[in-house]
C-alpha cells in the first residue's frame, strides 16, 4: 500500500489515498498550522476505531447478529517526552441492538487481539470496553 502526502503551505498537507481518496492533514495553530484538516494523531485514533469497528461488524454479522446502532470513543494517551508516542489506547463501542454480551466480548477480543492491523501497528498498550443498549461491561 502506498498514499501520497503533499506539501501545501505552513503545516498543511494534502492526502492522496489509492482508493481514490483526498483529504487534508494539518497542525494546530498554535504550532504553525491553520487548522485546514485534522491533525496525524486525531488520524490514527480514527483509523484504529475504523478498523476495530470494520473487523467488529464482519464478526458480529457471521454470527448472525443484527446490530442496530454501533458507535465508538477511542481515547489516546501520549508519551511527555519526543517522539510523544501513544502509549495508551482505549476503545469503548456502544452497540444497540439485540445482541449476547458473550458474542460481542468475543467480537471485541478478536479484533484487539488478532484482526485490527491498525491497532497492532501501535507500540501502545490497547485496552477496550463496551456496551449493550446501555449498560457498560469490560
Amino acid at each position: 500500500m502506498k498514499v501520497n502526502v503533499k506539501w501545501k503551505e505552513n503545516m498543511h498537507f494534502e492526502s492522496h489515498t489509492p482508493s481514490g481518496h483526498t483529504f487534508s492533514i494539518d497542525a494546530a495553530p498554535e504550532v504553525g498550522g491553520e487548522n485546514k484538516g485534522p491533525r496525524p494523531t486525531e488520524l490514527l485514533l480514527a483509523g484504529v476505531g475504523a478498523c476495530s469497528g470494520i473487523d467488529i461488524v464482519e464478526i458480529l454479522r457471521k454470527m448472525r447478529l443484527d446490530v442496530k446502532t454501533f458507535d465508538m470513543e477511542v481515547s489516546g494517551e501520549r508519551a511527555e517526552d519526543h517522539p510523544r508516542r501513544f502509549t495508551h489506547v482505549h476503545v469503548h463501542y456502544r452497540l444497540t441492538g439485540d445482541l449476547p454480551v458473550d458474542k460481542v466480548r468475543r467480537a471485541v477480543e478478536l479484533s484487539r487481539d488478532k484482526y485490527c492491523s491498525v491497532a497492532q501497528s501501535l507500540n501502545a498498550r490497547i485496552t477496550t470496553s463496551f456496551e449493550i443498549n446501555g449498560e457498560t461491561y469490560e
